[in-house]
């Protein structure tokens, strides 16, 4: 799936498939994390493994006040513990399939939000 780019300082996703992501400035394989400033590759595979440990080494080098995770092609939920857990860190976190993932991101980047973006 196509994207429109909107600003080419920033992070914004250009095109989606089944195991990568264009970004602005690059190409990332899934599963990664992508900020504002800053998108890596990660090594989690599962929903159930997000959790303050591994989000804490991504979001202190562009802090985000939402998460977006991008689920695949339906939607997943994290678990009520989860959510707490992640709310007790400061972060808003919506779940959704991959395409509306990458569309929420852009939106709420061309609008300056803290936005961060999960993509399995």
């Amino acid at each position: 799936m196509e994207f429109t780019q909107q600003n080419a300082n920033t992070n914004t996703i250009i095109s989606v498939d089944e195991s990568s992501i264009t970004i602005s400035h690059s190409k990332l394989n899934r599963p990664c994390f992508v900020s504002a400033n800053n998108a890596s590759e990660v090594s989690i595979k599962n929903l159930g493994d997000i959790g303050k440990e591994f989000l804490f080494p991504l979001v202190v080098k562009d802090p985000i006040d939402l998460l977006i995770i991008g689920t695949g092609n339906s939607p997943k939920f994290l678990s009520p513990k989860q959510q707490i857990e992640l709310s007790e860190f400061g972060l808003g976190v919506e779940c959704m399939n991959n395409s509306s993932a990458c569309s929420s991101f852009n939106l709420l980047l061309g609008d300056l939000r803290k936005v961060g973006l999960l993509l399995l």
